[in-house]
């Protein structure tokens, strides 16, 4: 198979629900029991028969998280360039029609959001565009990448898939990972929410982490916006299906994943399926069984109360102080935002509940850049 899109075309989403929804409580207790969580192992472990058996999984989840990645917690932070958006989606604030000021910063105003965010005290960034390869593609990051990543210890983008040699060239330039979330895994709702531009192609998006492994990115981010499509549980296991793909064909990188639900935002729309917050307990813990070494991440889309509790079971990366709009940081500007963070507290605030919690927050990963050849 050359690209994942190859082995999606073999998956069935009604025969994957209705194996997810057909596990017992013996399956989930075997899954717990197991040394190597299985693929039918992992639809146990998020089925609804699963979280009746939330404590011992939460258990067994924290216990692997600190046997792989110890009492630290890497902080990173995203730095939204531009809003500007050529796609029509419906979830999203930035979409092409709604009526919202659009701004994309210049060098002047790069530079005034970048000493702002060192003054928070961060060094990992993620760069953040809405969907628009004319006016903020490979021209605008060639022009702008340098005198960023120069200033941060590493560097991850959201923006438009772009190909292969594109990634391959931002990599010269000082690129550490990928975010590219495919939304949905299922083809008909997928094109119900993309309704205009490059997003409506299904597969080139889908086959975007092969084009990453492809060019060597270091970190591949993979995730579904729970709530989008009517089952949940099967786009998560589809996540875990496209993770377990790339493992194996480019061990070489590194992976994490994220756990977006759908957040207020201009023009959006409810959620098909609701996931509730043990539910996105159960999810993470179940990650942590099924992949022991992936990175998993926790936004400040949910509330703090909550994140001060799931981060220490499973978390190993965390967003604090999150503006999800151009100029957030050195100028706030609220009614650009790209959705409404639920956890806005300070990135101290956040490091010191963490440090309540007995975990060690970490704002640079001195290790994993070690060698590094100034930019």
């Amino acid at each position: 198979m050359k690209n994942f899109s190859d082995y999606w075309q073999h998956l069935n989403w009604e025969d994957l629900t209705h194996r997810i929804h057909s596990k017992t409580a013996q399956d989930v207790e075997q899954a717990l029991a197991a040394e190597k969580v299985t693929r039918e192992d992992f639809m146990a472990l998020i089925s609804p028969a699963g979280l009746a058996y939330l404590e011992p999984l939460a258990q067994r989840a924290q216990r692997l998280t600190r046997q792989r990645f110890g009492n630290t917690v890497s902080f990173y932070v995203p730095l939204y360039l531009s809003n500007l958006c050529a796609n029509e989606c419906t979830y999203c604030g930035f979409s092409m029609s709604n009526r919202i000021k659009r701004k994309t910063l210049d060098a002047a105003e790069i530079a005034r959001e970048c000493a702002a965010i060192k003054a928070l005290g961060f060094e990992h960034l993620l760069l953040v565009t809405g969907e628009h390869k004319t006016k903020v593609g490979m021209d605008y990051f060639r022009q702008h990448f340098g005198a960023i990543r120069r200033q941060f210890s590493s560097l991850m983008i959201e923006v438009q898939p772009l190909s292969q040699a594109d990634y391959a060239e931002l990599k010269t330039l000082g690129l550490d990972g990928v975010l590219v979330y495919q939304e949905t895994y299922h083809a008909a709702t997928y094109q119900q929410h993309h309704l205009r531009g490059q997003k409506q192609d299904f597969f080139w998006r889908l086959d975007t982490p092969d084009r990453l492994g492809r060019a060597g990115i270091d970190k591949i981010g993979l995730g579904a916006l729970i709530g989008l499509s009517e089952s949940w549980r099967t786009d998560c296991y589809m996540v875990a299906e496209h993770l377990l793909y790339l493992q194996q064909h480019y061990w070489q990188s590194r992976y994490s994943i994220a756990f977006p639900r759908l957040r207020p935002c201009t023009g959006g729309i409810e959620p098909a399926s609701l996931m509730s917050e043990p539910q996105l307990v159960q999810l993470i813990c179940a990650f942590r069984l099924l992949a022991p070494d992936t990175e998993l991440t926790l936004s400040t889309r949910e509330s703090p109360y909550f994140r001060d509790n799931l981060i220490p079971l499973a978390i190993t990366n965390v967003s604090a102080g999150s503006k999800t709009q151009p100029g957030g940081y050195a100028d706030d500007h609220p009614e650009l935002e790209q959705f409404a963070p639920h956890d806005d507290r300070s990135p101290r605030q956040v490091a010191h509940a963490l440090t309540r919690a007995g975990l060690q927050p970490v704002w640079k990963d001195w290790d994993g850049y070690l060698g590094r050849a100034p930019q």
